[in-house]
């Protein structure tokens, strides 16, 4: 087939670099299933991978970029066929396996879901690992058993990528959703995708008590660190937080005190390898609730050549939403 455009993050004395570049099909790496890209999306793992801030990338040469959507050139998976329209989140692509950021990949069939009836290419990759992952927390919660009669729900980092789903989600779900953010200016935008109330996220970035006052039922966490430990501080009795994410850090500083005082359930959610019967439960329900014209609100799109452009304002917190990649 020849060679096509990726960006490829390649190693250097002082650490990576990042170039757009022509790619040799016979360099992708084994997979029994080629795909032609047509979209992909930024989240904030590929902002990481491709300025390095954090040892995402694993391999080298590497092509960034961790999901996709496209259609198949060619398989020898017995699930897939020439021409399926398929997605791709997860998996160590763009960090262990050949990623997204290319006109072409080819992977695991094993990896691949069929793009869910209802969704075009470009709105499952609005959604992407950011969605998906926002799904599976509210699975997490809906699992659990906490419900919208047991009082609000909170939603950390709330304009970014996760909770901006996360909000239009549990806002359908019936839920009354508080949205932490500290972008200013944002309220109408997280008010629009459902939000009932804003909370400045200084109120939970500080070091607080092990306990405080109960004023939330259930959250969905993509911040970590002193922002999870105030989140589960502020739990009410019996209630449950979902954590998916680090963008302030990696630690948790807390105590037993919300578990076995309050009996606070504190639900983590891994996307990377989720179970394929998992994985389609959550790509029919993205496709089934999450309202179309909510997720274009929060939807931005910029061609393959321009992504590099999205990773350094993702790190700093000045995307708003979702971004997706125009591939083909």
């Amino acid at each position: 087939m020849g060679q096509f455009k990726a960006w490829v993050v390649e190693k250097t004395e002082t650490g990576q670099s990042l170039v757009f570049r022509d790619f040799d099909d016979a360099d992708l790496m084994d997979g029994d299933v080629t795909v032609r890209v047509t979209h992909s999306t930024v989240n904030f793992k590929d902002g990481l991978a491709m300025t390095g801030r954090s040892p995402v990338v694993r391999r080298f040469p590497m092509i960034p970029g961790i999901d996709f959507a496209g259609v198949v050139e060619a398989s020898d998976h017995s699930d897939y066929k020439t021409g399926d329209s398929v997605v791709l989140t997860g998996w160590g692509v763009g960090e262990t396996h050949l990623g997204a950021y290319a006109q072409r990949a080819r992977v695991k069939g094993d990896w691949l879901v069929p793009l869910p009836g209802g969704l075009s290419p470009a709105q499952a990759m609005a959604i992407g690992t950011a969605g998906f992952t926002a799904m599976l927390c509210l699975m997490a919660l809906d699992h659990h058993g906490v419900t919208p009669a047991q009082g609000p729900a909170l939603v950390t980092g709330a304009s970014g990528g996760v909770g901006s789903v996360a909000v239009a989600l549990l806002a359908r779900a019936g839920w009354h959703v508080i949205a932490s953010t500290g972008r200013d200016g944002e309220a109408d935008y997280l008010r629009g995708l459902g939000a009932s109330e804003i909370l400045d996220r200084a109120e939970l970035a500080k070091p607080g008590k092990p306990l405080a006052k109960e004023r939330w039922a259930a959250a969905i966490d993509a911040v970590g660190s002193v922002t999870l430990a105030n989140v589960l501080a502020g739990t009410k009795a019996d209630g449950a937080v979902a954590a998916c994410g680090l963008a302030q850090g990696m630690d948790l500083p807390t105590s037993v005190a919300p578990f076995i005082l309050r009996g606070v359930s504190l639900l983590g959610v891994n996307s990377v390898t989720t179970p394929q019967a998992k994985r389609r439960e959550a790509w029919a329900r993205l496709a089934e609730e999450l309202d179309h014209h909510k997720l274009a609100a929060m939807t931005q799109t910029v061609p393959l050549p321009g992504v590099d452009t999205i990773a350094e304002a993702i790190l700093a917190g000045r995307v708003r939403g979702r971004t997706v990649v125009e591939v083909a």
